[in-house]
């Protein structure tokens, strides 16, 4: 009778064992999780991004959203078409920011600087997002060219309403928009409510 009642209480002792055992391991791998989408979404050159951003009427978590996605952070990033930097600028987009913002000064390998990089970057988010009015299609300009979506939001196969695409017939744009909003929405999910 003894032997049984110490079965019964070290059955119920271990039993008490792996519950907490599992407790800890699921919070210390949701903590693990969490950490590790820090680090995929990390706030590098902020006080750049928070500058740009703000002077381009954008959400920061966009320009964040675009840097990760286009170079991971790398400010010597250099696309197989030969974009530059953290926002991958291409020449030709480049000049034309230049001529646009009259910046007689600026060269092409400033693209590599991150201050340059990020000014300019936003730049070109703010003017996209100010002509096509969403961060989905803004993004889609911003990888596809302006021209190029501007054909896609006149044609019914791609927008309804002449605003939002609700089908982007390229796979290579909209595999990037989708990497832009989801980085976003997790920067938005992650930062948002931390001051």
């Amino acid at each position: 009778m003894i032997n049984k009642k110490r079965k019964k209480k070290r059955a119920g002792l271990i039993a008490a064992i792996i519950i907490v055992a599992a407790a800890l391991l699921g919070v210390g791998a949701y903590f693990g999780y969490r950490q590790y989408i820090i680090e995929m979404h990390p706030l590098k050159y902020q006080s750049y991004v928070e500058k740009y951003s703000a002077q381009n009427g954008i959400d920061k978590y966009f320009a964040y959203a675009v840097i990760k996605t286009e170079s991971g952070f790398k400010t010597d990033a250099v696309s197989n078409v030969g974009a530059r930097g953290l926002m991958q600028i291409m020449e030709e987009t480049f000049d034309w920011i230049k001529y646009k913002r009259d910046d007689d000064d600026a060269v092409y390998s400033d693209m590599f600087n991150a201050q340059k990089n990020i000014d300019y970057g936003c730049w070109l988010l703010g003017y996209l997002y100010d002509e096509f009015g969403t961060i989905e299609t803004a993004a889609a300009a911003y990888h596809a060219g302006r021209g190029t979506v501007n054909e896609w939001l006149s044609d019914k196969r791609y927008s309804s309403d002449g605003v939002h695409l609700i089908n982007i017939p390229t796979s290579d744009t909209a595999h990037y928009v989708d990497k832009i909003t989801n980085a976003y929405k997790t920067y938005k999910k992650l930062y948002d409510n931390e001051k």
